[in-house]
């Protein structure tokens, strides 16, 4: 039985994994932590990790990057491993995510989709075969609520790229800014926020006579919480610090 905290209970993806794991005999749920406070939850919701006193094995966070101090802090206090599942963390963040996971096990990735760390490989395969002769563009599509730009998903794929290629690509995300042609090194990265779209990503290869496009779609918000579910298990089960990825739950 893997005792789960759900940092952010009362949000959308917070409220899926509370389904999924209701209906798991292998989870239960300890606690929810969300500022709203209780609302109609089966659990003790607390508004911030210290309150919680009780046992738990790993917490999932689904909330915002303003979280993530009180998360690591109470991780690290606890020695209960993370899943951190938010996205928008800062450079300073991402340091105190690094300095954490020197202490106890934690599990980041920006989206937790099996299908989109697929799409992450064959990127990587595209790049390699490709190499300086396509222009690569990412677009990403999310609903109107969805508060940073671009998504920490098209930076996975950047970088997923930006591995393989034969050169150092320059991230560029606002065309408008400068008129000028496209730059033989860059890769383009355009958002759009719209309706209740979940999330979109489509890779481009352009080349002088052929265009590959690879594209990933998630139909409904399982998709990234049974993700979020999945690593939780993994991760309660690690014991060895460290910062794991989605990489390392399909390894194992």
């Amino acid at each position: 039985m893997v005792r789960l905290i759900i940092s952010g209970c009362n949000g959308r993806m917070g409220r899926v994994v509370e389904t999924i794991c209701t209906a798991d005999p292998e989870f239960e749920i300890a606690a929810g932590i969300d500022l709203l406070g209780a609302g109609d939850r089966d659990f003790p919701v607390f508004s911030s990790p210290a309150e919680f006193q009780g046992e738990a094995d790993v917490v999932v966070d689904f909330s915002s990057p303003a979280a993530l101090d009180a998360l690591l802090e109470f991780g690290v206090a606890r020695r209960i491993p993370l899943v951190l599942a938010t996205t928008g963390y800062s450079e300073e963040q991402l340091t105190a995510i690094d300095r954490a996971a020197a202490e106890i096990p934690i599990f980041r990735s920006a989206n937790m989709s099996l299908g989109v760390n697929v799409l992450l490989e064959l990127v990587r395969s595209a790049a390699r075969a490709l190499g300086d002769g396509y222009d690569l563009e990412i677009v990403e599509r999310h609903h109107n609520k969805k508060v940073d730009a671009p998504s920490g998903t098209a930076l996975m794929i950047a970088d997923a790229a930006a591995e393989a290629l034969p050169y150092k690509p320059e991230y560029v995300y606002d065309r408008q800014a400068v008129r000028k042609a496209r730059g033989k090194a860059e890769i383009g990265i355009s958002s759009v926020r719209g309706g209740g779209i979940v999330g979109d990503h489509e890779v481009i290869f352009a080349g002088r006579d052929e265009v590959i496009e690879l594209r990933h779609t998630a139909m409904s918000r399982d998709v990234f919480a049974s993700g979020a579910v999945r690593a939780a298990h993994f991760l309660a089960a690690v014991g060895k610090p460290g910062l794991y990825s989605m990489s390392d739950l399909l390894n194992a």
